[in-house]
């Protein structure tokens, strides 16, 4: 059984890394953006609540978040391990996440945190091309990123693995897998 969190700042690679992690290991991918997409698109009440904010620019508030992500591993394809991207986001979140994992007599096995020097992100991101992908913007978010995760590392300390993010998929792989074995 293996149940991850993937943590990194934008750029960093979580969502090629999930993917490609999530068969590695034979689990399911589970990502807040793709469970807020999902709602929205089946309407139900709580993806219209999603939608409000994030259609008004706003984030999701954790409430509904949170209830997104009890209801999916809740799921039976979770029962052997999950790749959780995109949270949680802080520790309130993570607070709510043992909690959730508690009642179903488990926890996290780890939270890999993918390590990328900020000027290696900037220049991932300037070369989308996105209109609103300025180097300030990106830099701005990266401060944030760095300000508002700093606690969740704290938090998962005794569980954070780090590793370095830079290079093709296979190898930041590689050395997730490698360092998951290491651990148990």
């Amino acid at each position: 059984m293996t149940r991850l969190v993937l943590v990194g700042p934008p750029g960093a690679g979580k969502g090629t890394q999930a993917k490609a992690l999530s068969e590695k290991l034979s689990i399911p991918h589970i990502s807040t953006g793709d469970l807020f997409r999902a709602h929205a698109a089946e309407r139900t009440p709580l993806g219209e609540e999603a939608k409000r904010y994030l259609d008004s620019g706003n984030l999701v508030p954790d409430t509904v978040t949170n209830e997104m992500v009890r209801e999916r591993l809740a799921e039976s394809d979770t029962k052997d391990g999950f790749l959780l991207d995109g949270f949680p986001r802080n520790t309130k979140q993570a607070e709510v996440l043992g909690g959730l994992l508690a009642e179903s007599g488990t926890k996290l096995d780890a939270v890999i945190q993918l390590e990328v020097p900020e000027d290696v992100v900037v220049g991932r991101l300037l070369s989308r091309g996105r209109d609103d992908d300025t180097e300030d913007v990106i830099r701005t978010r990266q401060q944030v990123y760095v300000s508002e995760t700093a606690p969740l590392l704290e938090y998962y300390r005794d569980i954070l693995i780090t590793v370095d993010g830079v290079g093709d998929v296979d190898e930041v792989s590689s050395r997730v897998l490698t360092a998951l074995r290491e651990r148990r």
